[in-house]
């Protein structure tokens, strides 16, 4: 029996949040632990256990998993403290294992180490030396570093925007791991590094131009000369020197296929990097559309995503909305725990009055209303596809004249509307819904709303590139500065 190793650290950060994140954001299992956890979940660890499952001559090893929920740069003292529980709990398993496969991100980043994740891995080569092969997996969102390429064996990578494809990315790198481990294969890799990032719907990979990269990518994967392909748009908030979009393949030992078809895929990006920006509309004239539209009007307000980075506390939309005697039913949500604590003191049926939002990133001013208190809770929940547990903390629903608002005391997800449900709200009930999530998939949404506004709002996840105000990324880089040159290089590991 082959035994594979089976670790993680991964987290997505906003280098624009102006909160640093601490250790207890992250959500840490160990040993048999991660098997519960993730069986038969749609995660990179679900698939990778349906895969060894099916193998008989594969046994996996769980060790630890650390999951940061995305938010602002990681205190540095909380990534040494998690890198060091990381390695202390896989060293116990030198000279007892004969693969690894590390369920990464690529978007991490703590006050002192802009590539964590990189360090971690030439952390785990040194403990394990050359001879044991290392798998890893990566969101599409990130930056795949020269450290860890130089420091693993072959990549796994999400071909789908919306991400629906956690389990499938799991299974190709235990595939992968398992020709390392079982077969005579040599593995090479290229990459082309391209200099721009990216937003906006395009990138949505079922329907717009980004899928082209993406379904490429699958096609080569389907050829039994390709080990591994995929195309990385990097995470635009998570300011690093590596911050690129990035075509990589890798074969068995066939060096001028692996570098054609990274080129290819790069070559094919580069024109369409215009179009592959958001397209947002004004505040106001959101607001006004939402005003003379009939329900359900949806405003995203990606600015103020949880899921990329963002703290959730921006209030900027409902705000306006006040402001102008918005004439329609409101819902939304604000990350707010002294509002959450004051609806606790009082309970349910009690009116209050409280500011909300606006109070961790000073570009919002709080917004003080009167409220009834609806409901109050306080338990964690899975979101309606993604296999990550939501912690909110103390929420409650707060009502003011027409505005519903869910007040969290942490962050959570709204790459769904499990947020609402968990409240005993459906966004179907109301006019207009803010989501703070740049893109849901589709049956969420898009598929029964009369509208989806994306509005130009500020924030620490902004789609607005040139606003955001970019300090470490390689420069030139397409759109901060318009006129950047792209001269296709490959790069060969």
């Amino acid at each position: 029996m082959k035994k594979v190793l089976i670790a993680g650290c991964a987290q997505e950060i906003s280098s624009f949040n102006p909160v640093e994140c601490k250790y207890e954001i992250f959500h840490i299992i160990q040993g048999n632990e991660i098997y519960d956890y993730h069986l038969g979940k749609n995660s990179y660890i679900g698939g990778a256990i349906e895969e060894i499952n099916k193998s008989k001559n594969i046994e996996p090893v769980f060790t630890y998993v650390a999951e940061g929920f995305a938010a602002g740069t990681l205190e540095h003292s909380a990534f040494i403290k998690i890198k060091n529980e990381f390695l202390e709990k896989i060293k116990l398993y030198v000279n007892k294992i004969d693969g690894i496969y590390l369920t990464l991100h690529g978007a991490m980043g703590s006050s002192k180490e802009l590539d964590p994740e990189g360090l971690i891995l030439e952390e785990v080569r040194k403990i394990f030396g050359k001879n044991i092969p290392i798998v890893i997996s990566l969101d599409l969102h990130g930056v795949l570093t020269e450290k860890m390429l130089n420091n693993c064996d072959g990549v796994s990578s999400l071909l789908t925007y919306p991400h629906v494809d956690f389990s499938e990315t799991g299974k190709r790198a235990i595939k992968f791991l398992k020709k390392l481990m079982l077969e005579n294969i040599k593995p090479v890799a290229a990459r082309v590094k391209i200099p721009a990032i990216v937003r906006g719907k395009e990138l949505i990979t079922e329907t717009g131009l980004f899928g082209n990269q993406t379904k490429y990518a699958k096609s080569l994967i389907e050829d039994e000369k390709v080990l591994s392909a995929g195309f990385f748009i990097g995470n635009p908030f998570t300011d690093v020197p590596e911050l690129c979009s990035q075509s990589y393949v890798y074969t068995d030992n066939n060096k001028d296929l692996a570098s054609k078809n990274a080129l290819k895929m790069a070559k094919d990006f580069w024109p369409n990097r215009k179009k592959m920006q958001a397209e947002l509309i004004n505040v106001n004239d959101a607001i006004k559309i939402g005003s003379e539209s009939s329900a359900t009007v949806i405003f995203t307000d990606a600015a103020d995503a949880p899921s990329s980075g963002a703290l959730g506390d921006s209030n900027a939309i409902i705000s306006e909305m006040v402001s102008q005697k918005y004439p329609h039913t409101i819902l939304s949500t604000i990350l707010d725990s002294d509002a959450a604590n004051l609806a606790f003191k009082t309970g349910i049926g009690s009116s209050i009055k409280t500011s909300v939002g606006g109070k961790l990133d000073n570009r919002f001013k709080p917004l003080i209303l009167n409220f009834k208190v609806i409901s109050i809770n306080e338990k964690p929940f899975m979101p309606e596809k993604w296999a990550w547990l939501q912690k909110p903390g103390k929420s409650a629903v707060l009502k003011s004249n027409n505005l519903t608002i869910v007040v969290t005391s942490n962050p959570v997800l709204q790459v769904d509307r499990s947020i609402y449900f968990e409240n005993g709200l459906d966004p179907k009930n109301y006019h207009s819904v803010i989501v703070k999530s740049p893109h849901c998939e589709p049956e969420f949404y898009d598929d029964w709303a009369n509208k989806n506004l994306n509005v130009d709002a500020i924030g620490a996840t902004s789609a607005n590139l040139l606003s955001l105000g970019h300090k470490n990324c390689q420069r030139p880089i397409y759109p901060l500065e318009e006129d950047t040159i792209f001269i296709p290089e490959v790069e060969q590991y």
